[in-house]
């Protein structure tokens, strides 16, 4: 039954193709009424064997083969896409009270975070939530300027003509953090910023001091803020 068919369709492909031995066969006297059936059949059979002989070895093999179904191109996985398809990052919306601070996990991070941590410690613990979150921002905030170093650690151990940009880290002291209570605050702040919260009480601040100094810098500088005993400020 299959050899029928692959015959029917090389002569439908012989027909298509209009080449000269397909016009021999079709001048052959296979309907005629004066002929018997056997000759007939014979006919036939010679037609079919004339046909297929016309027909290219290539084209036979693809008609014996069948129609060939193209398969679907395989999905590539990338980056890019695992990316788009990821949930978008949900923003972290602070509230400036000891129950929220307290409220987060227990904070760790790496070398970063420890000077971020030890940063607010020493230079903002005795101030309130909101003063120490504040402190948070404006080192942060030099972290991303192009006029200051690119790190956490190396914005706070900056040194400059008239000493360190941080007090603490030259003032001769220790700087063990003895408070554990003030230290853990700190830590969890300074997770919570590094986590990417908003920056939203020092308006971009980059400087800031206590009320009780004047520094020549204060008079050049925008004011920004004022939040518990400190002033801040934003580098033209």
């Amino acid at each position: 039954m299959r050899l029928r068919q692959i015959l029917a369709s090389a002569a439908l492909a012989a027909l298509a193709t209009g080449e000269a031995a397909f016009a021999d066969v079709t001048v052959s006297q296979s309907n005629s009424p004066e002929m018997g059936m056997a000759e007939q059949i014979a006919s036939l059979m010679g037609a079919e064997h004339a046909t297929v002989g016309a027909v290219p070895q290539a084209r036979l093999a693809a008609l014996a083969k069948g129609p060939v179904t193209p398969e679907a191109p395989a999905k590539k996985a990338s980056a890019t896409a695992d990316a788009q398809q990821a949930e978008p990052a949900v923003p972290v919306l602070i509230r400036y009270e000891e129950s929220f601070v307290a409220r987060q996990p227990a904070p760790q991070g790496d070398g970063q975070w420890q000077c971020l941590q030890q940063a607010l410690y020493f230079e903002a613990r005795g101030e309130s939530l909101r003063g120490q979150f504040a402190v948070a921002e404006v080192i942060l905030n030099r972290v991303d300027s192009r006029d200051y170093p690119n790190s956490v650690c190396g914005v706070v151990r900056q040194g400059g003509s008239n000493g360190c940009q941080f007090s603490y880290v030259c003032d001769g002291n220790s700087d063990v953090m003895r408070d554990r209570a003030a230290a853990d605050t700190a830590g969890r702040i300074a997770r919570i910023m590094l986590n990417g919260a908003p920056r939203g009480l020092t308006a971009g601040a980059t400087h800031f001091h206590t009320r009780a100094v004047n520094p020549n810098w204060a008079r050049q500088f925008p004011r920004t803020a004022a939040i518990g005993a400190h002033l801040f400020y934003r580098q033209p």
